[in-house]
Formats: C-alpha cells, structure tokens, sequence
C-alpha cells in the first residue's frame, strides 16, 4: 500500500467531469480518479474547510460510524477494472478491523473529513498511476515503474484492460495540468 494525499480536484474543461487527483506521499505520481461532482463539492468543501449549515452525507456517515463505536482507521483505492476504480473504508470496531467495499469519491470525502490516511495499492498505481513532464506539466504516460524495488516485476496490465482505459488516458491528456502538483486543494 502507498500512502496518497489528495492533491486537488479537477474539471475537465471538454465536458465538465470532475476528476480528484491523489498524489503518492514518497514520489512524484499521481493518481487521477474520475468523480461525481456531487462528491467532488463534498470534498472541496471539507478542504478548502467551509462550513455548511447542515451535515452533508459524508459528515453524516463519519457521526454514525463514531455513534455506533467505530473509528475510520484509512481507506485504500484496492483495484482498477474496466475503467472502474475500487475503494474500501476501514474501520475498527468492537476490536475487529472491517473493510467496507465503497467508491473511491465517498472513500476519500470521509477520509478527509476524518483526517485518516489514505492509501492506494501498487496495482492500482502501475495501471493508472502518472508521472509528469517537469518541463512541460503534461502527463508522460502510465507509470513504467521508476519507483518499483529493483528486481521486482510490474503488474500484468492485460490488452483489453489497456484498450477499455483509452477513454480515461484521453481524459487525462485533455486536462490542463500546467500547474499540476505545484498548489494543495480544491480547484
């Protein structure tokens, strides 16, 4: 597991999809997950710390797991299919530590009202996972592995699953990131 911080929230200025992006804490990747904006307000409201009149989902769900004696101890961003990022919340209850299967966006809206880690698994990094151009901020491409231990050997990235993210890296090629990784927070 390689620990994350969510670097900032993104839209896509082509059709206004949100993207938060999750910076790995030890490098220079980043992480760029597609998200609704309903969740994507969510957690820029909680970073750019405003306050809201009443409890949003996310806040509502942390006072219920904390009622009923549990504690957020991270989440992690477990796996990537089809396009589709997996996340799960865990929490400690009655001694016991459970993994609770989410989406990513709710995973790290609780995860940064709760101010718990938050965490991505190496094969997620090795599909997805991005480095950038220091000169130019654009995106080189999927990670090759530069921070991968000597010896050892990347996920096996299968054709069709390459072929089914084309839409994703197109997503992130469209995205302005020429001040990417330079500003903390919500845009």
């Amino acid at each position: 597991m390689l620990e994350m911080t969510v670097d900032s929230i993104r839209v896509s200025p082509m059709n206004y999809q949100r993207v938060v992006i999750l910076r790995e804490k030890e490098s220079d990747r980043y992480l760029p997950i597609w998200i609704g904006p309903a969740e994507a307000d969510a957690i820029a409201v909680k970073l750019q710390d405003l306050s809201v009149p009443r409890p949003l989902t996310h806040d509502l769900l942390g006072t219920i797991i904390e009622s009923l004696g549990g504690t957020i101890q991270h989440i992690l961003v477990s796996d990537l299919q089809n396009d589709t990022f997996f996340a799960k919340i865990i929490i400690q209850s009655n001694g016991q530590a459970q993994e609770i299967d989410c989406r990513p966006s709710d995973a790290v809206a609780l995860a940064v009202r709760a101010k718990v880690p938050i965490y991505a698994n190496e094969e997620v990094m090795d599909k997805a996972g991005i480095h950038l151009d220091k000169e130019t901020g654009k995106p080189m491409g999927q990670d090759q592995g530069a921070d991968r231990p000597e010896g050892e050997a990347p996920a096996e990235v299968r054709p069709e699953e390459l072929k089914s993210m084309s839409a994703f890296t197109d997503f992130i090629a469209s995205l302005d990131l020429e001040d990417f990784g330079k500003q903390s927070g919500a845009r």
